[in-house]
């Protein structure tokens, strides 16, 4: 028995399939010479990742949009935005850098996915043929979503009601898709969990107390799931990771732990490596993760790698965190993951490291030393 490890989901796309992405935007390339491209950085995700030892690969979402719209637009452009669908909605997140991330506004019903995660999986998935690995898959959480609909308005001849149902619909569609192509894991993003709580007067959603929503809301989610299928599904948290910023990291986990653990999720991928104070954190999280959660032991992943920090960690470094985490969160309920996904946006200059492409090739060493560091903790831990 060892410490397990998991990798959250997205990679830096590089360069030249974020010019791809731009040139397909402004209208200089066709859809056809910007699918060739991602195909091409999905197979290299698949194939580079396999190399690190890393237990589950993802073709780091580089078909994605980003890892919240994907089911929406196919561009951050806005490019294949739905009909009922307008461009001025809420602000997902302001980052601590200035830059912020708009979602769209739902003008009318009935809410469906364009295209559900289960589908890229499929473009991928004979990308690992031959490398001795399964793979998984991320999703976005209906919570996300949620904020689709007016945060204080309605929509006509579309209650929210109605959108709720929809929604929770169509997350357990891709979900349940996702598992039926082949995928052994699927964790959903739920980032918005720890913003839930900061209230920022300049996004309005923030100070609505909507924690308890997005939890109920994902909660019916899982409910949909037997025990046996929900030990596969996991549930992201993270104060985000875009363009190197986050927008949510002063927030206290104690105002998001004792409910993340609440629903019934079989592991949960948890930021910690940037995080300061990583001891009371890891105490809390021994205090709120269950051994029954409706029939699920639930594990915690902790993050042992900063994605948004160019600087490789160490697997010795890694392994002590491991070893500290133990005293306090059961051995058997402890596993290793990044902070964050390595570029949940499909166009990010990761300013911090001077390129994508740069990038891109420490993920790969931070995701090799996440795993090294895990079997040399492994060796204490369940010595």
């Amino acid at each position: 028995m060892g410490i397990p490890t998991e990798v959250v989901g997205s990679l830096p796309r590089p360069q030249y399939l974020q010019k791809a992405y731009a040139g397909f935007d402004a209208g200089n390339i066709e859809r056809d010479v910007l699918i060739a491209a991602q195909d091409k950085a999905a197979e290299d995700s698949v194939k580079r990742m396999a190399q690190t030892g890393e237990t589950l690969l993802t073709d780091g979402e580089q078909r994605a949009s980003s890892f919240a719209t994907y089911p929406i637009i196919d561009t951050l452009g806005g490019a294949g935005l739905a009909a009922n669908l307008a461009a001025d909605g809420q602000y997902f997140a302001i980052f601590d850098d200035g830059h912020h991330r708009q979602l769209p506004r739902l003008t009318s019903g009935p809410f469906r996915y364009r295209t559900y995660a289960y589908e890229n999986y499929k473009k991928s998935a004979p990308y690992a043929e031959g490398t001795g690995h399964a793979m998984k898959t991320a999703v976005i959480a209906p919570s996300m979503l949620y904020l689709l609909y007016p945060l204080n308005g309605s929509v006509e001849g579309y209650s929210k009601e109605e959108f709720v149902k929809d929604l929770v619909d169509e997350c357990e569609k891709d979900i349940r898709g996702c598992f039926e192509a082949g995928a052994q894991r699927v964790s959903m993003d739920f980032t918005e969990g720890r913003l839930a709580s900061k209230n920022d007067p300049r996004n309005p959603w923030t100070g609505a107390e909507l924690l308890k929503t997005f939890v109920d809301l994902n909660s019916q989610v899982l409910d949909r799931f037997s025990a046996s299928e929900r030990e596969n599904i996991g549930i992201h948290t993270c104060p985000g990771g875009d363009c190197d910023s986050v927008h949510s990291g002063e927030v206290p986990y104690a105002s998001l732990l004792p409910s993340l653990f609440a629903m019934n999720a079989g592991y949960f991928l948890i930021q910690l490596a940037s995080e300061k104070d990583k001891k009371s954190v890891y105490k809390q999280i021994g205090e709120s993760i269950r051994r029954d959660a409706n029939g699920v032991k639930q594990l915690a992943f902790i993050g042992v790698t900063n994605p948004l920090n160019p600087t490789v960690e160490s697997a010795e470094d890694i392994a002590k965190e491991l070893i500290e985490a133990s005293n306090y969160i059961p051995k058997d309920q402890l596993g290793a993951t990044d902070d964050c996904g390595f570029s949940p946006f499909s166009i990010d200059e990761k300013p911090k490291h001077g390129s994508p492409d740069f990038a891109r090739d420490v993920a790969m060493q931070k995701i090799q030393a996440r795993v090294d560091g895990a079997k040399l903790a492994s060796e204490t831990v369940f010595s």
